[in-house]
């Protein structure tokens, strides 16, 4: 890959649309610094992305990114707190949890950024313990189709997010997730961490959440919550009724 083809946001939070065009349907968000392959700029005003990190592809705002003028490097880590600031052309950009730092300036064009100050989730064997506090950091984060951050995250988003913090890399989408992992047959057998599918009626797997223990589950629903859930499907605390059928765990470490 040419070096001129991997871009990065220049910005806090880039919108990935499915179309160019700002009334399109937003299905993802890029966050600062977080590299891109450009596959299509025929469109004025936009590129067509493919993410580097999970293979995810669409359309961003090309005043948003800009080219990196050197080598790619791998990120020290992802921003560990809630909401931080880096360094954009000398002036304070806000950052958001998960955001990946870099130990070096990143010199993008006529952008230079700086990650300096930013703390990053020290590595841990615990991870069963990490992974929970991590989830916990979005607990009543908005609901957003295509979010990312604690500012509005989806039920995908939110299970990648945190599990890019124990160095785990998982792909966009609950379906796509649901074909990696190895299986967990039983709830009685779950640990900490694993992740639950659930699906529609025609079998299409359109959800997914943390398991905290083999009771309990959180997600993105209306906003990051903890639910109860059994053999069946998840059973919302606050609706006091079924909300998700249960298709199936698994496990990713």
């Amino acid at each position: 890959m040419l070096t001129d083809s991997v871009y990065i946001p220049v910005v806090s939070v880039c919108p990935v649309r499915n179309q160019p065009d700002h009334r399109a349907e937003m299905s993802s968000q890029l966050l600062l610094g977080e590299q891109v392959e450009v596959l299509d700029h025929s469109a004025a005003g936009w590129l067509q992305i493919r993410s580097l990190h999970d293979g995810y592809e669409g359309w961003c705002q090309a005043i948003q990114l800009s080219a990196l003028q050197h080598t790619p490097v791998e990120p020290l880590g992802y921003f560990d707190r809630e909401l931080g600031f880096a360094n954009v052309n000398g002036q304070p950009m806000p950052v958001f949890m998960g955001t990946p730092v870099y130990e070096q300036p990143v010199v993008a064009g006529i952008f230079s950024l700086s990650f300096t100050g930013l703390s990053v989730q020290p590595d841990t064997n615990d991870k069963h313990l990490q992974v929970q506090e991590l989830a916990l950091q979005y607990l009543n984060s908005p609901y957003l189709w295509g979010g990312r951050t604690f500012a509005g995250i989806d039920c995908s988003g939110f299970a990648q997010m945190v599990y890019r913090q124990l160095g785990i890399h998982l792909l966009r989408d609950a379906y796509l997730q649901a074909g990696e992992g190895e299986p967990v047959g039983f709830l009685q057998e779950v640990q900490p961490g694993d992740l639950a599918f659930f699906d529609e009626p025609d079998g299409r797997i359109s959800h997914v959440g943390i398991l905290l223990n083999e009771r309990e589950i959180i997600h993105s629903s209306g906003k990051v919550r903890i639910d109860d859930i059994d053999h069946a499907g998840i059973l919302s605390r606050d609706q006091k009724r079924r909300t998700h059928r249960l298709r199936l765990i698994k496990r990713y470490f």
